[in-house]
């Protein structure tokens, strides 16, 4: 009770005294991470929506306490960030305090820079929902642009976005243009890692030596991989030090070509290994000893739309030893999905990549590239029918049946040896019957997907019906002694069941978060 009251009352007076000008504006960053820390623990976030619910302890107090923060913080916010936030009786004795639409994707862009983390990563999988609507600004200090007395060229570069900067440190060195953020506060350097990340630079956050100072750097490569606006402003910086003859003029058209033209767009795609493995499980991997490398790769598919640890592992080089990014199943799946449902630039990448992946396939031999294909036809089939209207005539053990589909849920629950199982009910009309049929699915033996479904001996042919209809493929039927029928299916039905938009969604779930 009073942990719901206090935290949002000590927001308002932290608000407060920033709109006063007696608090650093630094509030607003301190006031994302609090709210923040609230969603990750009682919110929900969409595309188009951010909701956080309270209890309605004396009479919803709480809830207002927090409303009356977010209006507060408002004042703070330029106009073009501003938002407006609703509350809305919820179930029971709690309350809703929501953001829609527009206002949800401004209130995300304050989140994305300020929800808490550790080593530069999110502390929870819900803010990286907010990083979408990140749009972050660049802004140069051209008067700032000078030469050292060692000859070094310097600059200063603002990165903000959400009413959040950073100020860094631009230099040109003998062979690269770098990027630098340092400080003592490692909360600080982690947020300019974030903002170089939703500028689209993948950096680390290092300690300095065995000084409490921590940095966060990034080079020339690394920023070519950049948004545009920040690749023009450092161009601006290189153009600048070479109208003075600060630099090389050869070595700055170098520079030049990368940032003006973009890594990424520049460069077609590595030479991933695709191969698979004892098991004949597919390997898709790309591996270099050049950190660099990995960074760019890294940054090239999260520009498709892949997260890491879902979609792709990382290991970076380390004592002269290769360090790879390793394509999951489910990230090619992604790629493929992406590649038919995504648009623009996104579905432009998701579309050469799934490409260059076939044509290595293809060079490894028929085998190779079939993996390689079937996965790619699941990512694109995936979700591109519909359960709604279904009607289908089938034919079982020389009988046609008319199978219509009146009804469907999913649900994810553990079974009491802890195991996640996955279950599928499907409502259909198989001639004049009406019928519910649950299709359990779990991991087995070689963490294969395996499901079961119980019937009575009357009703095993209806329910054969139903899934042939569905998935295109019959169920294997099993009699047991005391007459009890069980249905057993493979992965191909799986994938079958995965091409309907209302079940697509939660198997893509279980699959994740069961793999070993």
């Amino acid at each position: 009770m009073v942990r719901k009251f206090v935290e949002p009352a000590l927001e308002l007076m932290m608000l407060d005294e920033a709109l006063r000008g007696e608090f650093d504006r630094e509030a607003l960053l301190i006031f994302g991470e609090m709210y923040a820390t609230a969603l990750a623990g009682n919110g929900h976030v969409e595309p188009d929506m951010v909701k956080l619910t309270v209890g309605g302890e004396l009479d919803g107090g709480a809830a207002l306490l927090r409303l009356a923060a977010l209006h507060l913080l408002n004042q703070l916010l330029p106009d073009e960030l501003k938002f407006d936030a609703r509350i809305y009786m919820g179930e029971g004795r709690y309350y809703n305090i929501a953001a829609y639409g527009e206002d949800a994707a401004r209130l995300k862009r304050l989140l994305a820079v300020s929800a808490p983390s550790a080593g530069g990563r999110y502390l929870s999988e819900k803010f990286d929902k907010f990083v979408k609507e990140a749009r972050v600004e660049v802004r140069l200090d051209k008067d700032s642009i000078k030469r050292t007395k060692k000859g070094r060229v310097v600059a200063d570069l603002t990165v903000s976005d959400g009413g959040v900067a950073v100020k860094y440190n631009v230099y040109l060195l003998k062979n690269a243009v770098e990027l630098h953020f340092a400080s003592t506060d490692r909360s600080r350097v982690e947020l300019a890692e974030r903002l170089l990340r939703l500028a689209g630079v993948t950096a680390k956050v290092s300690k300095v030596g065995n000084r409490d100072v921590w940095r966060v750097e990034a080079t020339t490569d690394m920023l070519a991989t950049g948004h545009e606006e920040l690749r023009k402003a450092l161009a601006e910086v290189v153009e600048t030090a070479v109208k003075k003859g600060w630099v090389d003029s050869d070595k700055a058209e170098r520079w030049l070509e990368k940032l003006e033209k973009g890594l990424t767009l520049k460069e077609g795609w590595p030479k991933y290994e695709v191969g698979l493995t004892r098991r004949d499980a597919l390997k898709v991997r790309f591996s270099s000893t050049n950190s660099g490398n990995i960074e760019r790769e890294m940054q090239r598919l999260r520009q498709i739309g892949l997260e890491e640890g879902r979609h792709f592992t990382v290991k970076m080089p380390e004592g002269g030893k290769a360090g790879y990014v390793s394509i999951l199943r489910e990230g090619l799946e992604h790629a493929a999905w992406l590649s038919v449902n995504g648009s623009g630039r996104q579905q432009e990448l998701a579309t050469d990549f799934v490409k260059h992946i076939l044509k290595r396939a293809e060079e490894k031999g028929e085998k190779v590239y079939d993996k390689v294909r079937k996965i790619i036809e699941g990512g694109t089939t995936r979700g591109s029918l519909t359960l709604k209207g279904f009607e289908k005539e089938v034919e079982v053990d020389g009988r046609k049946h008319m199978v219509k589909v009146i009804g469907w849920s999913t649900e994810l629950e553990k079974s009491q040896s802890g195991k996640l199982l996955l279950r599928i009910k499907i409502t259909a009309e198989v001639g004049d019957v009406k019928s519910e049929y649950t299709i359990t699915y779990g991991r087995y033996e070689r963490d294969a997907a395996k499901g079961f479904s119980v019937a009575r001996a009357e009703d095993a042919e209806r329910l054969a019906a139903v899934v042939k209809a569905i998935t295109g493929k019959e169920p294997r039927i099993i009699e047991k002694s005391n007459g009890t029928i069980v249905a057993v299916y493979g992965s191909a039905h799986l994938k079958g069941f995965m091409r309907y938009k209302e079940l697509a969604d939660a198997i893509k779930e279980w699959l994740e978060k069961t793999r070993r």
